[in-house]
């Protein structure tokens, strides 16, 4: 049995964020990938969505200029022949502050003849936001 495609691009994304490694995760992305990071993209701006592989590399490039991944546990996790779905969370720093975060994700990738093609990412967009700015935000109440 092969080894799973969402197993060798996940090594490879936390070598090119932590270790600058672009290198090796670069042969794993299809050349018309699209990706996209569905959050708060006033405070990200490597949030979005990007299409091709150079577009890709960049915003990896951003992310491990931005942040530091320490820790992440895979809560969930459904695996096809071409396709992965996870919910995983993470313990990250943010390089500017030091300060430390706790973020859950969902993300949604598709592959191809062993490169990625698709990958989604849904940030748990609330909580990162009050990490962020280092205080609670109290919403008013819509319905009583």
């Amino acid at each position: 049995m092969t080894e799973h495609s969402l197993w060798r691009f996940s090594r490879a994304l936390h070598r090119a964020i932590n270790e600058r490694q672009l290198a090796d995760i670069e042969p794993l992305l299809d050349d018309e990938v699209e990706w996209s990071i569905y959050g708060p993209i006033d405070l990200f701006s490597f949030f979005g969505a990007r299409r091709g592989k150079a577009a890709v590399l960049e915003v990896i490039r951003q992310i491990g200029e931005n942040l530091r991944v320490h820790r992440f546990d895979r809560e969930q996790i459904m695996l096809g022949v071409d396709s992965a779905a996870s919910m995983l969370r993470y313990s990250l720093t943010a390089l500017d502050s030091n300060k430390p975060i706790s973020l859950r994700i969902a993300h949604f990738a598709q592959f191809r003849a062993g490169k990625l093609t698709s990958f989604r990412v849904l940030v748990d967009s609330f909580d990162l936001v009050e990490q962020t700015v280092g205080y609670p935000i109290h919403l008013p109440r819509i319905a009583v």
